[in-house]
């Protein structure tokens, strides 16, 4: 059995003390300080110097014009940018114009809402990429599915939407209701 070195947790100072410069303003060291909107990097000698600046950098920056584009808001062009959610379509007129769109549209699968009967329901990604189906008549209607839905009636408990899913043998439908579950082959509709 080995003997663990104590004199390695011994140190007097923390591993990252001083890894983050000096402050520009005083030379003091720079700590990372935490408040209610999370970390930032302040100085040390806080309150004499109240030198802070944020961890991470919630910049956007555009990266293409598009020509001949138009902001239907102001009229000026409008740019592919990349902001802390990812990359978006946006005025160059910022700040004075708040106009952005998003880059992947939404598709509509035309399949209707079957909570608030009045939406269709349009797949949609999420920041990270996944797919999901949402009626476009959010906020009113927060109705949702994580899988492909498809026009066909539950036999079980009659709602008006089955979402599609895979296994080993093939495709078959599923009720998305919690209380229902209820699975069809796919060959037999």
């Amino acid at each position: 059995m080995s003997k663990i070195d104590h004199s390695l947790f011994d140190a007097n100072e923390h591993a990252l003390d001083g890894e983050f410069g000096a402050c520009p303003d005083c030379g003091a060291k720079l700590l990372i300080k935490r408040s209610k909107n999370g970390a930032f990097l302040g100085c040390s000698r806080y309150p004499q110097c109240e030198f802070a600046k944020p961890l991470h950098d919630n910049t956007t920056v555009e990266l293409k014009q598009i020509d001949g584009s138009q902001c239907p808001d102001c009229g000026l062009a409008l740019s592919i940018k990349k902001g802390r959610f990812g990359l978006f379509i946006g005025c160059t007129g910022y700040p004075d114009c708040h106009h952005i769109e998003a880059i992947k549209q939404q598709k509509d699968i035309h399949v209707a809402c079957p909570s608030c009967h009045a939406g269709k329901l349009l797949k949609r990604t999420n920041k990270y990429g996944k797919s999901f189906y949402a009626c476009d008549g959010y906020p009113k209607c927060k109705y949702v599915l994580n899988a492909p839905p498809v026009e066909k009636t539950c036999p079980k408990c009659q709602w008006s939407v089955l979402i599609e899913k895979k296994n080993d043998h093939g495709s078959y439908y599923q009720c998305p209701q919690k209380n229902c579950g209820e699975k069809v082959s796919a060959q037999e509709n």
